[in-house]
């Protein structure tokens, strides 16, 4: 994992950026010069600059397979025969776009020999590139060897995230070491049994990285000269809070405590950081909100048409330092979904759900008026979701650290938007929790770059809408 602007972002996954985009910017120069070649450098004088083309191209391509889920932090999911549709419906789309992008600037306008050209080259060494990293990376050699201390119920997750869902090694678990006489929670062929220093062990098993899950750290339960030895050796040494919220994107609730909030990197707020998100809001809200107006004037026409009662449905809801506020969206129940005054949860295929509320809220237009809320000032564009008082009074009751969230402002898109299908229990409130809190830690420009591109990718293919 390296870590980007406070974000973490897997290793194979910013190479594979950088490779795509040295491809699709090289594929500009290449194809325009496959074009004009045999003596034609005139030609190739007069269609204008390169670099801007290039430019514009590379952003353009990356951040439409990025909406289409082509930068999955899991880059070894990227073998799937789904994401083979994907990459060519990226392309299409792309292609559509460069097409708009030369109608509307006429300086970036290139000839459609030129284009085409340019357009095959990029998409075959985009094509070869995945495959190459694909293959690459799934070999268990290039993994970071890790050696786990501590083999309690908390440790023994680190051995559930070793594989991902396809079954691919994302690091090599060498062997855990108890160092206690507590309950052992990891697999017996795990537990290593070593004589000597913990040095000793790792230089054995050529180990890169050391995690602690000793949850007694006092009274000689973290040998902590053994763990300063391997420090100096260059072995790292990470915390298992810290390292849950690299490999998950999650800081895990179960193994955290307020010292490590207190004393972590993170949790920062300023005034530079608060004016920039705040004219990032107005500016991705605005730019929004003149693209759907066609569409938020079409879905309020069929609401109309389809059951008497408002268009818009005003609800109160959680804010900032816990403030109430009334959340906009388009109406997509009957207006008698909560009859009898107790609020409820959103189920699959609920029955209070109108036609038309079935698909806006498939597609999330009913969300669409909620940028008048960011314009106001109540919530921002990006940000954990906005709760009703009556579910925050009862999950704060229920789940620790649960008003954390409400440190920064709620936005129509978040970190836990992207990660987690639609939450209607206490369980999901638990995982949507944790993806909150990494964004509250970690929040930057990049990062609300990084979920607006990737909220594209939830709108596009209806993952966890209800």
């Amino acid at each position: 994992m390296i870590r980007l602007f406070k974000h973490y972002v897997p290793l194979p996954l910013l190479l594979l950026l950088l490779s795509e985009a040295v491809v699709l910017f090289s594929s500009m120069y290449a194809g325009t010069a496959l074009r004009f070649t045999g003596g034609r450098y005139g030609e190739f004088e007069s269609a204008g600059p390169t670099l801007p083309r290039a430019l514009v191209f590379t952003f353009v391509m990356l951040g439409i397979m990025t909406a289409f889920g082509m930068h999955q932090r899991d880059v070894k999911q990227e073998s799937e025969w789904g994401y083979s549709v994907r990459f060519i419906a990226s392309f299409a789309v792309g292609l559509v776009a460069m097409l708009l992008i030369f109608y509307a600037v006429p300086s970036l306008y290139l000839g459609r020999g030129a284009f085409g050209f340019v357009f095959l080259i990029a998409f075959v060494g985009a094509a070869v590139t995945r495959i190459i990293f694909i293959r690459l990376f799934k070999l268990d050699a290039l993994n970071r060897r890790i050696l786990l201390l501590g083999a309690g119920s908390r440790s023994s997750k680190v051995e559930t995230l070793e594989r991902d869902e396809n079954g691919q090694r994302k690091f090599n678990l060498v062997g855990c070491l108890p160092l206690t006489n507590s309950e052992c929670c990891i697999t017996k062929t795990r537990v290593l049994q070593y004589q000597g220093s913990i040095l000793s062990v790792a230089k054995k098993h050529r180990v890169d990285e050391i995690v602690v899950g000793v949850r007694e750290r006092r009274n000689g339960g973290l040998p902590a000269d053994q763990l300063l030895e391997c420090k100096l050796a260059g072995i790292e040494i990470v915390d298992l809070s810290s390292f849950f919220e690299r490999e998950t994107g999650q800081i895990q609730l179960e193994s955290l405590n307020a010292s490590w909030m207190i004393f972590s990197d993170g949790f920062s707020r300023g005034s530079i950081k608060d004016i920039t998100k705040r004219m990032f809001d107005i500016a991705a809200s605005s730019a929004l909100l003149l693209l759907t107006l066609p569409v938020m004037f079409i879905t309020a026409i069929l609401i109309w048409l389809e059951s008497s009662g408002p268009i818009l449905y005003r609800q109160e809801r959680v804010g900032e330092y816990g403030r109430s506020f009334p959340v906009l969206k388009f109406r997509s129940m009957r207006i008698d979904a909560e009859h009898d005054g107790v609020p409820q949860w959103a189920k699959k295929q609920d029955d209070r759900v109108t036609r038309v509320g079935r698909v806006i809220r498939k597609m999330r237009i009913d969300e669409l008026p909620q940028v008048f809320n960011v314009l106001r000032g109540d919530m921002s564009f990006v940000g954990p979701r906005p709760e009703r008082p009556y579910f925050v009074n009862e999950l704060t009751g229920q789940i620790p650290y649960y008003p954390s969230r409400h440190t920064v402002k709620p936005g129509i898109t978040g970190w836990a938007q992207i990660r987690y299908p639609y939450g209607a229990t206490t369980e999901d409130a638990i995982q949507k929790l944790q993806y909150d809190l990494y964004y509250v830690k970690n929040h930057t420009l990049f990062l609300d770059l990084v979920i607006l591109l990737q909220t594209a990718q939830v709108i596009l293919f209806g993952k966890g809408a209800r």
